[in-house]
């Protein structure tokens, strides 16, 4: 596997502080306030600012005891935009870098997502798209093929949703904002919408964590925080979504995304391949592929404690999570499991703890 020269690695990292930086600037004005709100016994930072109509509009921004939270809204200021930088940065990465820019449809969905605050209300690029984000957080060039997509997947834990006390504008006007043809999937009630679709079939759908009983799974979640769209309920998004890291999508001057923990993301895939049907052989094939690819990753760049603890959390909740991981080694390639094997011996090693293979 093929390693990123640690000039690219660097300067991916600062597109990520300088995204990040502008995307704060661009949601909190120097003309509003930040307040600190007690909700439920815990300590939250909302921004307030003139509603144009002589009023004041709340935003959320995140737990008071967050540190970078903290430290930037204890240094609040507005700094010019280094977007034309930044510009530069990205293409010299995809150009001479070697790395892999977003689609075009993908990044314009995801930039308008996130520049409405999205990732500012904790939801969570998932599926194919967080996976491209990996190659900068691990500093390894992956397959092309691993990385081709046509839709976006985005998650929220349903609890966040409902306490944040904000919200995206309507979801399909942002949308409708990035390309006029996008609609709502049809259901048998209009307010049950998890999923968007445009006129060339590319999918942006919302998913949501499952509330621990059946009844819940085939039925959209309402979603506060979405505006206006529903989230479908999926077993195991909750450890899939837990805990997510700051990456960097290659679009334009770069976009500031939450994304799953690649370890996470490995284990999740593994899963979910073994649950896969049978009309669904593609979509299985490509979850193990880009297991097996982390694999090799977090073992060629020393991260297999990162594995080994996210396996041994999954494998730990129960008998039905050890079997749902077993069917997905199983599909795995005998070099896969191989990678699988010494990244899970490694790791146990490293942290002091006896892994239990899934072999």
């Amino acid at each position: 596997m093929r390693h990123i020269d640690l000039t690219y690695q660097t300067m991916l990292a600062e597109i990520g502080q300088r995204a990040l930086d502008d995307a704060w600037t661009r949601d909190f004005p120097p003309t509003g306030r930040f307040v600190k709100v007690k909700v439920k016994e815990r300590d939250y930072w909302y921004f307030d600012q003139p509603d144009g109509e002589g009023g004041q509009a709340r935003k959320y921004v995140g737990r008071a005891e967050d540190p970078e939270i903290a430290r930037r809204v204890h240094d609040f200021s507005r700094t010019k935009s280094d977007y034309r930088t930044r510009r530069r940065l990205v293409s010299s990465l995809t150009r001479d870098g070697g790395l892999q820019a977003a689609d075009p449809t993908s990044g314009a969905i995801i930039g308008a997502l996130a520049a409405a605050g999205l990732f500012r209300l904790r939801a969570v690029l998932v599926g194919t798209l967080a996976f491209g984000t990996y190659s900068g957080l691990l500093g390894v060039r992956l397959p092309s093929a691993a990385i081709m997509t046509a839709d976006a997947d985005f998650a929220q834990d349903y609890a966040v949703s409902a306490e944040v006390m904000d919200s995206l504008p309507p979801i399909l006007e942002l949308l409708q904002g990035v390309d006029p043809t996008f609609r709502a999937v049809p259901t048998l009630a209009a307010a049950d919408t998890t999923a968007f679709v445009n006129q060339q079939g590319y999918r942006v759908e919302f998913l949501t964590t499952n509330r621990g009983k059946d009844e819940y799974l085939d039925k959209p979640a309402a979603m506060p925080a979405l505006g206006g769209a529903r989230a479908q309920p999926l077993r195991f998004m909750d450890f899939l979504i837990r805990e997510p890291v700051r990456a960097v999508l290659l679009h334009g001057a770069g976009v500031s995304v939450l994304v799953p923990n690649p370890a996470r993301y490995a284990i999740h895939k593994l899963i979910v391949a073994s649950r896969r049907h049978a009309d669904s052989v593609l979509k299985r094939d490509k979850d193990v592929m880009q297991a097996g690819i982390l694999a090799e990753a977090m073992l060629e760049t020393r991260r297999s404690a990162d594995l080994a603890i996210a396996y041994s959390e999954a494998w730990e909740r129960g008998s039905a999570w050890q079997d749902a991981i077993r069917g997905g080694v199983a599909t795995l390639s005998d070099e896969n499991k191989s990678f699988l094997r010494q990244c899970l011996e490694t790791g146990g090693q490293e942290i002091g703890e006896r892994v239990v293979l899934p072999f």
